[in-house]
């Protein structure tokens, strides 16, 4: 019998990568600005490089923020103890871009992928989800004290061995994680194999004799936007499905729920979910895509690579049938308005029933409450 294998590899990163340092500035920034106008229209940019941070975009709001201390509050948050240097170029958001806006129109043009498999019962690839709680154990074992010697910058990538379509085991994963200048190599290293990476393919059941990669380079001392510059939106691949299925190129953090790239994007991932939820396919990509100002989508496409057990067609009619696609209807049916957005970059905008289990702040568009909508299509 003949077997097609290979190998495929995601990729995570922390809250103390730089560009995802960046993220939650941009986030935290409009979650201020959401906590005291919900309508707040905001795209803010971050870039962070050594001790300064860069904040540019428009924002349009009736919020009174204090910027400054929104960014040093965020970099105290992450775990780094410098105080940043801000440096604002915010304004307020072109008229040319509010007149298609406020009339319930996108934001933008652009094309949204949303996507869900049966491979976890997040309804996520596999190796994106195992690359993400490699990161989110870390950063949860060095903020409760018991991974000594770790500082905020890490990063992960988990490659697997697939059969058939059908992933068989774990071939290599590797980490990068910053760390003290003095610390304990051997003690370091054998945390992070037996204490995460062993800990973490067990959790899926798979094997735990693969390769294993630590701060292959030698050390990680400097980290952080010290060791990098740092962009908002760099790692949308991270965010998302890690390369597993097609991205529209939108990023999503700084943009409130108005700018489709994040909105639509969100509410593709919630239809292709329930839709896989739902028992009628075991994977789906679903596209949507707007033209700015305009409130409904111009095309929605599926593809459930052969799995599905109902027409596409049909699919696609009870999506126009049952979900108002317009930037309004997403925000309502989603709840977007609420300042929920500084976490999602923490572990992924996918996959994750909840931002802050603490606070139950939990991610509506993971919700599977639009799952019988689709079952009924199998009568």
């Amino acid at each position: 019998m003949n077997t097609t294998k290979y190998y495929f590899t995601s990729e995570a990163v922390s809250i103390g990568h730089p560009d995802h340092v960046c993220d939650m500035i941009s986030d935290s920034i409009l979650d201020e600005c959401l906590k005291q106008d919900k309508y707040s229209r905001v795209a803010c940019e971050t870039m962070a490089k050594n001790d300064v941070v860069i904040l540019a975009g428009e924002i349009t709001t009736n919020a009174q923020i204090d910027v400054d201390n929104i960014v040093k509050r965020t970099i105290k948050r992450i775990g780094y103890t410098y105080t940043p240097k801000v440096i604002n170029l915010l304004s307020k958001q072109s008229p040319d871009i509010a007149q298609g806006v406020d009339v319930g129109g996108a934001g933008d043009q652009g094309i949204m992928f949303g996507y869900a498999n049966s491979e976890t019962s997040e309804y996520m690839p596999l190796a994106i989800t195992m690359a993400h709680k490699l990161i989110m154990l870390a950063t949860e074992y060095r903020q409760n004290g018991k991974f000594k010697f770790a500082k905020p910058d890490m990063k992960s990538q988990v490659t697997l061995e697939y059969e058939n379509g059908k992933a068989t085991r774990v071939d290599t994963m590797l980490m990068s994680i910053q760390h003290d200048e003095n610390f304990d190599e051997n003690e370091f290293k054998d945390f992070i194999k037996n204490e995460i990476m062993v800990k973490v393919a067990k959790e899926y059941n798979l094997n735990t004799d693969f390769k294993v990669l630590i701060n292959p380079t030698g050390k990680f001392v400097i980290g952080g936007p010290e060791g990098d510059a740092g962009l908002t939106g760099r790692k949308i691949i991270v965010d998302t499905y890690g390369g597993y299925a097609p991205h529209g190129g939108g990023a999503f953090s700084g943009k409130d729920p108005t700018k489709v790239d994040r909105s639509a994007a969100y509410m593709a991932r919630y239809l292709a979910k329930n839709i896989v939820a739902s028992g009628i396919a075991e994977e789906c990509l679903l596209q949507l895509s707007y033209a700015i100002g305009v409130p409904e989508p111009i095309s929605i496409f599926i593809n459930c690579k052969d799995t599905n057990k109902v027409e596409t067609d049909k699919i696609i009619k009870a999506i126009y049938d049952n979900f108002d696609l317009s930037p309004k209807g997403i925000i309502d049916k989603l709840k977007l308005r609420n300042p929920i957005y500084s976490e999602t970059c923490n572990g992924g905008h996918f996959g994750r029933r909840y931002l802050d289990k603490d606070k139950t702040i939990e991610c509506t568009w993971e919700q599977l409450d639009s799952a019988n909508i689709f079952k009924r299509l199998l009568d």
